[in-house]
């Protein structure tokens, strides 16, 4: 039987039917079907033919076979939801080798040992833990990290917290972070009516690209402390949100050229940065 689709597979609503599948609220889980456009959001994370890719969430299998048919060397898989075995299984058969499904919490797993750099991670984010990845992607112990890139698909809403700028309502803890390290754009949006069951907003691709080094200077852990304290209370001014820091926070503030008065969110991560090095490295 001749299947028209991009790769000779059934059309992945014919799988979905056919092994009873359907989302999980419970798990975060909305299916996309269109396997021409799960081909297109493979396609932003450039060249794949020499990369191993991490993809968490696949779901039945439609960026899987995105990725597979797009050229992806290698894909890793994670999926917490069992039901899904015999819908990859298909596609692991057909991709002889290319495709490993590991089963278990994409927290909890550790993927390192499981992939060969090159490293891509492109996915399309169960949205109940989709921040909570992409900080832990962007925070590791040591840097650069094991990947090169992150492709991945949010709520829209969270997708422009990534890439804002200073004094905008979505600039804050998630725009510095992906920011310091990394160039990061909206590359794509996605309308509701893509996935099974469509969602109530609008989804974006976000894609990531590592930098060898961070823009500016900073201890990673000093600057985390400093955002996330100045954006727990973006309504304040600096000199009230960051007091805890330091009792003189206020002439830190003017020793890196800010504004004690000024709101976290006027603040750029080239001064926040400078903040940072002013906070660890007090002038005696």
């Amino acid at each position: 039987m001749i299947h028209n689709t991009i790769d000779g597979l059934p059309p992945l609503r014919d799988i979905i039917a056919e092994h009873g599948l359907s989302a999980k609220k419970s798990l975060g889980q909305n299916f996309l079907l269109d396997l021409n456009l799960t081909s297109k959001i493979a396609r932003q994370a450039g060249d794949l033919s020499n990369c191993d890719v991490l993809e968490i969430g696949p779901g039945p299998g439609g960026l899987t076979r995105g990725l597979l048919h797009e050229g992806a060397r290698r894909v890793v898989a994670i999926e917490r939801d069992q039901r899904l075995t015999p819908a990859l299984d298909q596609i692991k058969e057909h991709y002889e080798g290319r495709l490993d499904v590991i089963f278990g919490d994409a927290l909890a797993v550790d993927v390192s040992q499981h992939l060969n750099a090159p490293v891509k991670v492109v996915a399309n984010l169960p949205y109940n833990v989709g921040t909570e990845l992409l900080i832990r992607w962007l925070t590791p112990e040591n840097w650069p990290p094991y990947w090169d890139s992150l492709t991945l698909m949010f709520q829209k809403e969270v997708a422009q917290r990534i890439v804002a700028q200073p004094k905008s309502k979505a600039y804050g803890r998630l725009a510095l972070l992906a920011q310091w390290r990394c160039n990061a754009k909206l590359v794509m949006e996605i309308p509701p009516q893509a996935f099974t069951p469509p969602p109530k907003v609008t989804s974006a691709v976000v894609h990531i690209e590592r930098l060898e080094k961070p823009k500016f200077p900073a201890n990673a852990k000093v600057l985390e402390r400093v955002v996330a304290t100045a954006f727990n209370q973006r309504r304040k001014m600096l000199r009230a949100s960051l007091k805890s820091l330091a009792p003189q926070i206020e002439d830190i503030l003017n020793s890196v050229g800010i504004t004690p008065t000024q709101r976290a969110e006027e603040i750029s991560l080239e001064q926040f940065c400078a903040l940072s090095c002013a906070l660890e490295n007090p002038a005696r």
